[in-house]
């Protein structure tokens, strides 16, 4: 079996059957659970985010869930400081760290850490930067340094400032700048999981039901009662900003879930495509009935 500080991940896109497999492997390795989702983070936005059940829960101790206020603002760098410091208690208590979530940019910032560079920094070109949203942030960089606003998510605001804030400094885009590359903070195992896409969409389209039926409009009219708007980021989520317009202006109901499933389905393939560009992944067929054996291959064989 593989060393017992080496992180499991188990990652795919939305629908493919992740939390399920997590809790047999959970269950079988006595593991525990670090979920790597931008949006389960959030307290209160349990439906739409497909947030594990109380039940689900009680298989096995769950992280990394419920740590931010919907009106607050995470970034990727602060999501990586905080489950580093989660893997790191459960391997002191000598138990395996299994990752399970879609959040693509997660992933990579966790495996991949980038190097900053060593310029120092500008607090007054840091305030003005820290003005602007995400959005525009992410658009200054896309045209200063296409190459590393490739590697950025658009959430990640405090390494999108600081690479606009270090070619602001030097004249020389972030990318030409000499790096030495940040290793690792854990070996790590990754499962990518995968099925025949019309299956996947069925899958996403039968979830979004049942997120309606488990009463998601509820849970966003609840969300905007507490004064959260459309321009907060966690309402930016799928099944949230597609209901806003619902339950503040009466906008059909039956459209707004037509295009849940919609954005949800190009999420997905967003999702493979991310992940067909990580390196050192195994894809495994979640539809297949040797899926769980076959993972838990991966997992444990020894290195060759």
């Amino acid at each position: 079996m593989s060393d017992q500080k080496t992180i499991w991940i188990l990652t795919g896109p939305t629908a493919c059957g992740k939390t399920a497999l997590s809790l047999a492997i959970a269950r079988r390795f006595d593991a525990e659970i670090v979920c790597m989702d931008s949006m389960q983070i959030y307290r209160d936005m349990d439906i739409g985010t497909a947030k594990p059940t109380a039940e689900e829960r009680a298989v096995a101790p769950h992280h990394m869930l419920d740590i931010v206020d919907p009106s607050d603002t995470y970034s990727v760098a602060q999501w990586v400081e905080d489950a580093s410091k989660v893997i790191r208690g459960i391997q002191r208590r000598g138990k395996r760290a299994l990752l399970v979530g879609g959040t693509g940019f997660y992933l990579r910032a966790l495996r991949q850490p980038m190097s900053m560079g060593m310029i120092s920094g500008d607090e007054a070109l840091r305030g003005e930067l820290e003005q602007l949203d995400s959005e525009s942030l992410h658009a200054m960089l896309a045209e200063a340094d296409p190459e590393t606003a490739a590697r950025l998510h658009v959430n990640d605001r405090r390494r999108v400032i600081r690479a606009l804030e270090v070619g602001r400094l030097t004249g020389v885009p972030f990318s030409r700048q000499p790096q030495s590359p940040s290793p690792a903070p854990f070996p790590s195992r990754c499962v990518v999981l995968n099925m025949p896409r019309e299956s996947l969409y069925q899958r996403v389209n039968q979830r979004v039901d049942q997120m309606m039926a488990d009463g998601l409009p509820d849970e966003v009219s609840m969300l905007l009662q507490r004064g959260l708007t459309a321009n907060h980021q966690s309402m930016k989520a799928i099944g949230y900003k597609e209901l806003i317009p619902c339950i503040t202006d009466g906008f059909p109901l039956e459209s707004a879930v037509d295009a849940i499933k919609q954005a949800s389905r190009h999420y997905a393939k967003r999702q493979l495509t991310w992940f067909r560009r990580e390196a050192d992944t195994t894809w495994i067929q979640a539809d297949q009935p040797d899926a769980l054996e076959n993972t838990i291959k991966v997992f444990t064989e020894e290195p060759s």
